[in-house]
């Protein structure tokens, strides 16, 4: 099954759609980390401005290293910015930390489709870690005994993941939204700033776009697979 044409075309076409959405990603935060801030905030300094004035002083902005690392955790109501994020004082900065914190603000306003996407977490970490020697050993019962219950498992742990991808979209989408929202009305930066920062974030939101489309293509395309086997 691995050198079947058309799986290399459903994962192929993704990979290199994901590859040219990370290299304009990069790109465009290189360029915007250029663009500095008129305010002079840092990201944290953004990041704690944003809490504050959504009401919410029980989240903490902490730095961690690595790059591209930022994220926010429910669990200890942290806002992880990366340590170029947590210092930088530029519109890249700017975007990535009111991002973290629009999740922040989901999380305390109660987004739906975030709590969704938390309920989601302990299932789809057990697929994830199942997935793959499942779904193979499932191909492999499947054509060589005829036994087709291990790909229907393999499949249904798939479609975990899929869901989740999908369930991921308008989490992420609402959190830029969120984050330019509220940039804008609070004057927080310039016009050409803002631009900035609301391009470098549609990008990082392609890449969530391409990742669940692939998951999307793949899980169908092992559906078909069960199905052939059954003609």
């Amino acid at each position: 099954m691995v050198f079947d044409p058309l799986y290399l075309v459903v994962i192929g076409v993704p990979m290199l759609v994901s590859m040219y959405i990370s290299y304009q990603l990069k790109n465009k935060f290189k360029h915007y980390s250029k663009v500095y801030l008129a305010n002079g905030m840092s990201g944290k300094e953004i990041a704690e401005k944003m809490l504050a004035d959504n009401g919410i002083y029980d989240v903490k902005v902490i730095s961690t290293p690595g790059q591209l690392t930022d994220h926010y955790n429910p669990a200890n109501k942290t806002v992880n910015l990366s340590e170029v994020v947590y210092h930088e004082r530029n519109a890249a900065a700017a975007a990535v930390a009111a991002h973290e914190v629009g999740h922040a603000v989901q999380h305390a306003k109660g987004y739906s489709w975030l709590e969704m996407r938390s309920k989601m977490v302990p299932a789809v970490n057990i697929s994830s870690n199942l997935l793959q020697w499942v779904l193979m050993g499932g191909i492999v019962l499947f054509f060589s005994a005829g036994i087709p219950y291990v790909l229907y498992i393999g499949i249904a742990l798939f479609a975990v993941t899929t869901a989740f991808a999908f369930v991921t979209l308008p989490v992420e989408y609402d959190a830029s939204n969120r984050a330019l929202a509220w940039l804008k009305e609070r004057n927080m930066v310039l016009p050409n700033e803002y631009a900035g920062a609301q391009d470098a974030l549609k990008w990082a939101a392609r890449t969530y776009v391409v990742a669940a489309i692939a998951s999307l293509a793949q899980l169908l395309y092992f559906i078909m697979i069960a199905m052939r086997g059954r003609d």
